[in-house]
This record gives structure tokens, sequence and C-alpha cells, in this order.
């Protein structure tokens, strides 16, 4: 009994942890990005972004607003409007790029060796999830 109890406690937490973790946009993201990478849908850096926004097979477009380069901002932001591709903003390349799996870790579990992302395309969302609905939401409020 105590096994079936402690199962059922221990699914309420992780339910209340993935509500806390979509009340703002970068969670959202940030979990979204996870399960999409599961899913093998989504592309990363500019030539492959480029093409799957040309091509429209892209759901989501995500760009850094601290790149370096002004064109590649335009272009991003280009291709995603004339292929009505909702485009979000994100503050911090390093931080998709952390989400993404491109940096090492050390032995505290800290990123270390941050790689910077630019822009991600995702071409599938994977699995239905509180964070996935959050964000279609975000984008049906700011008309993205």
């Amino acid at each position: 009994m105590s096994d079936v109890e402690d199962n059922q406690q221990n699914e309420e937490v992780q339910q209340v942890v993935e509500e806390a973790k979509t009340d703002n946009i970068n969670d959202a993201i940030k979990s979204v990005i996870k399960v999409s990478q599961a899913v093998n849908g989504l592309v990363k850096g500019l030539n492959e972004v480029c093409k799957c926004l040309d091509r429209k097979e892209a759901v989501l477009c995500i760009l850094a607003t601290n790149c370096d380069d002004p064109k590649y901002k335009k272009l991003i932001t280009a291709l995603a409007k004339a292929n009505n591709i909702p485009l979000v903003e994100m503050e911090s390349r390093d931080d998709l790029g952390e989400w993404l799996g491109l940096c090492k870790y050390d032995a505290e579990g800290n990123a270390r060796k941050v790689k910077g992302a630019s822009s991600i395309a995702i071409k599938d969302y994977g699995e239905e999830t509180e964070a996935l609905s959050f964000l279609q939401n975000y984008i049906k409020e700011n008309n993205l």
C-alpha cells in the first residue's frame, strides 16, 4: 500500500513541477525545445533554418535578439513573415544554445563553454504538453 501511495505522491509532485515551469515564456520554450528535439523535429543554424522556413516546413521559429549580425535577424524575420510562420524572439543566444545542448557541464551540473545559437526552427512539436499549450496561447495573444 505504501508503494502505491508513494508513487501517487511522486506523480502529483511532478505535475506541480510541470505546472510551475509553464508560468513564463522562457520555461515554456525550453520545455518545447526538449520535446521536439526528442522526436527529431528541430533544426538549428542559419542554413538549415532558412531552408526550413523557405519550404514552409516550420511551425515555429525562435530568434535571439542579441544576435551579432543585423542582416541575420533581418533575413530570418523576413522569411518567417513571408511564409506566415510565428516568430518568437528570445533575449539571449547563450540560453538558446544551452537549451539545445550546445555546452559542456561540469561536475556540479553547471553549464560551461556554452556555444550560442541565434535561431532555431521547430518542424514537429512532438507530444502535447502544458508548455506547448502555453506557448501557443502566447503566440495567439501577441499575434506572432
